[in-house]
């Protein structure tokens, strides 16, 4: 008999254990619930443009540095898939190197954190130092199709660009009034696939972030004027497009997204943005 009580109340005892363990995360007072929101919390996901990896990366790194108990990631999908990852809750805040379309805009806000230049590349042996905007959409629409057509050697031209889900192209394509008009002879994943392509072919032309370009290509002015911090941020330097971050609308990030948002957005960010190669948002 003693032995059957023993028994019985081993098997109580472990009843209530795992009473407890059922309860501890969907208890009244939410407190395991609030424990786990806390833990994943600390993960900022952002998803979208490759041609704000340096902008992104400068200001992720500085962000961990004085809050080490948060990470902050960056997957380089391109603008268009982030602001879908964005508006299927698959990564916190997306990155676009646009603006966010109509149809968009029903779901997600933007919110511009910096503007960039897009600069127009040539090979270093490349004679042309200056085009028209008028010029370089003629030669990405078939118009032109020979360097010596606007003061270069005689030789064919070959047009670089991006892929059709690319911001970069989106904002390119916009500025010189090419949409569905451009004859591309290599559409491109990457801005870094677009620098080295015309870094190998003298007769290349390209497009690319101004803040990704390297001295292995070489940038012409557009109408007389070369992309500058000064330039661009006064809209002197046509070719440019904003640098978006991208969020939910009637949804709040989490806690360490917000703090993450809100440093990026803020004047303390504006060094990073200029050490990445990009430019500040005039604040106020």
């Amino acid at each position: 008999m003693k032995k059957m009580i023993a028994f019985v109340a081993a098997l109580t005892l472990m009843a209530g254990a795992l009473t407890g363990c059922g309860t501890g995360g969907s208890s009244s007072d939410g407190k395991g619930a609030e424990s786990r929101n806390a833990d994943s919390s600390q993960t900022v996901s952002t998803d979208g443009s490759t041609s704000m990896e340096k902008v992104i990366g400068f200001l992720s790194e500085a962000y961990m540095e004085e809050h080490g108990d948060t990470k902050v990631t960056y997957n380089p999908t391109g603008s268009s898939s982030g602001i879908q990852a964005v508006a299927e809750g698959r990564c916190d805040i997306g990155l676009a190197s646009r603006d966010l379309k109509e149809e968009e805009t029903a779901d997600l806000e933007e919110t511009v954190v910096a503007i960039d230049g897009i600069g127009i590349i040539v090979n270093p042996d490349n004679q042309v130092a200056d085009l028209t905007i008028e010029q370089i959409g003629m030669i990405y629409s078939g118009k032109i199709t020979n360097w010596k057509e606007v003061g270069g050697s005689d030789a064919p031209i070959v047009c670089i660009g991006r892929e059709a889900a690319s911001g970069t192209r989106d904002g390119f394509e916009e500025v010189t009034d090419t949409k569905d008009k451009c004859q591309y002879s290599q559409e491109l994943t990457s801005t870094g696939d677009v620098v080295q392509t015309v870094s190998g072919n003298p007769n290349a032309i390209g497009y690319a972030s101004v803040a990704s370009v390297n001295d292995t290509v070489k940038m012409v002015s557009v109408e007389g004027v070369s992309p500058t911090t000064e330039t661009i941020q006064d809209g002197e330097y046509k070719i440019q497009r904003n640098f978006v971050l991208v969020t939910k609308k009637d949804t709040s990030l989490s806690k360490a997204a917000q703090e993450f948002f809100d440093f990026a957005t803020s004047s303390q960010a504006d060094s990073l943005i200029t050490e990445a190669g990009a430019v500040p948002v005039k604040k106020g």
